[in-house]
């Protein structure tokens, strides 16, 4: 009798775990992130320590690139290393077991280094299995410069059959990078449309042919000489295929050689500016903040044909009070995770008022999208994003401080130590027990990790072969 009472126990034990809305280990994590965060980014629509722990990234995996960017944010030496299959798995193995530990299940996790299709096919997907069993959910972070047959190796086992049911993919396209087959140096960014394209249609072609479906995103680092082209591409680019279109305004960071303009005038303002222009409206950034205000702006809509909604509108104060009561409800629950039905029940369970509330929304949207055009062109949707890295001399000082648990007098160092205790991109650090902020890792620690990579995997060894 016992052993049926231990069994019955333990079943409805799993069952509660599997059901419950946000795993124990991410709600943790999330309230030790909330704990960390400086006073200034403590308010109603931030997300870090209430929806998410934050974004992270690998490092010191596979720093080598076969493009040349400005500027290019990997320190100098990257380009000297050995892509290294066995290296790459075992560090990508250590870094994820250590932010599963320190962060728990669900978190969004880029494949980066230097260019991710470097890697064997094998070792690519390899590399993004393990990230899963580990909890991430992986994106491959690329200049977009490979062919459908590397793709096809990695996204199928050896027997022909699907290894993932969707795979993520970066591909970032710009005129400051040089060397691309078939435009190794441009002039303008619509010269590149061409291959923005392609790159859509190769997943789509995966899609058709083996089921693998996709998410992309678009990233592009913008510069003084580009500045005035980014509407354009959002223009030319918003029905690729892209899910997300992503802009950073470029800062002096990484390899001094690469740093070929005045990158001061290119303001968050500036490049916010142009990304409106070229989505035809308002991008409401207030209403979900991911971090600092200076280094991030994420806008949510769908494209209803030609038009840009927004999910919400930072403007409307009843958007803002769905806002808060998403954030209340739903926490940190994934919904891509198993169980969606019963979790979902689960909080509309605990949180009735939010069934009137999710209503009125909807109302709202459907007024702001407009009913026919909606059931004419349907709704895609499409994120706006914005990262703005800090300049190397700015976080060396800061970073060092924050070692020594000290906050400088200084205002422009503090302000550089307020971004890197509310950073939402992480490198796993467990041999410090450390998770470091990644301006951090680009501007102290990446020249170090390289020189001591270059020992251990020097390019001569391909040579030799």
């Amino acid at each position: 009798m016992s052993d049926c009472l231990a069994r019955l126990h333990e079943g409805l034990r799993r069952l509660d775990l599997a059901t419950r809305p946000v795993h124990p280990d991410t709600e943790a994590a999330l309230r030790r992130r909330w704990d960390e965060l400086p006073d200034h980014v403590k308010h109603d629509g931030q997300c870090l320590g209430r929806r998410t722990a934050g974004c992270e990234g690998t490092h010191g995996v596979f720093p080598r690139c076969n493009l040349a960017c400005t500027p290019c944010y990997h320190s100098g030496d990257a380009n000297r290393v050995r892509v290294d299959g066995a290296h790459t798995l075992v560090e990508i193995d250590r870094q994820m077991a250590y932010l599963r530990e320190q962060r728990g299940p669900g978190q969004y996790a880029q494949l980066i280094g230097g260019e991710v299709t470097l890697l064997d096919p094998d070792d690519h997907a390899e590399a993004l299995l393990l990230m899963r069993r580990h909890g991430r959910k992986p994106m491959s972070m690329s200049h977009g410069d490979f062919d459908y047959e590397y793709l096809e190796r990695m996204a199928l086992a050896p027997d022909g059959s699907p290894r993932f049911s969707q795979l993520s993919f970066a591909g970032h396209f710009d005129s400051m990078m040089f060397g691309r087959r078939g435009a190794r140096r441009v002039e303008d960014e619509r010269e590149l449309n061409p291959h923005r394209r392609r790159f859509c249609e190769i997943f789509q072609r995966l899609e058709r042919e083996h089921g693998v479906k996709h998410y992309l995103a678009h990233n592009m680092t913008v510069t003084p000489r580009n500045l005035g082209q980014v509407a354009e591409v959002v223009r030319d680019c918003r029905d690729m295929g892209f899910r997300m279109f992503s802009f950073q305004p470029a800062a002096f960071i990484g390899n001094a050689n690469r740093w070929k303009d005045d990158y001061e005038d290119v303001t968050a303002e500036r490049v916010w500016a142009e990304v409106e222009r070229g989505a035809g409206g308002h991008l409401p950034w207030n209403a979900f903040q991911i971090g600092d205000e200076r280094c991030n702006r994420t806008a949510y809509g769908v494209y209803v044909g030609d038009r840009y909604v927004q999910l919400l509108d930072d403007r409307d104060p009843r958007d803002l009070e769905v806002r808060d009561a998403f954030l209340e409800a739903f926490g940190g629950m994934d919904f891509e995770a198993p169980h969606l039905v019963p979790r979902l029940a689960r909080v509309f369970a605990a949180y009735p008022r939010g069934v009137p509330i999710l209503l009125r929304w909807m109302r709202r949207f459907l007024r702001r999208a407009g009913l026919p055009r909606l059931l004419r062109h349907g709704a895609r949707p499409i994120t706006f994003v914005m990262h703005s890295f800090m300049d190397a001399k700015d976080v060396r000082p800061a970073w060092d401080l924050l070692q020594r648990g000290e906050m400088s007098d200084d205002p422009r160092v503090r302000a550089t130590q307020e971004r890197l205790q509310s950073c939402s991109y992480a490198m796993s650090h467990s041999e410090s027990d450390m998770l470091v902020p990644a301006c951090a890792q680009h501007s102290v620690l990446d020249p170090q990790e390289n020189l001591e990579l270059m020992k251990r995997l020097p390019l001569e060894e391909v040579a030799s072969r």
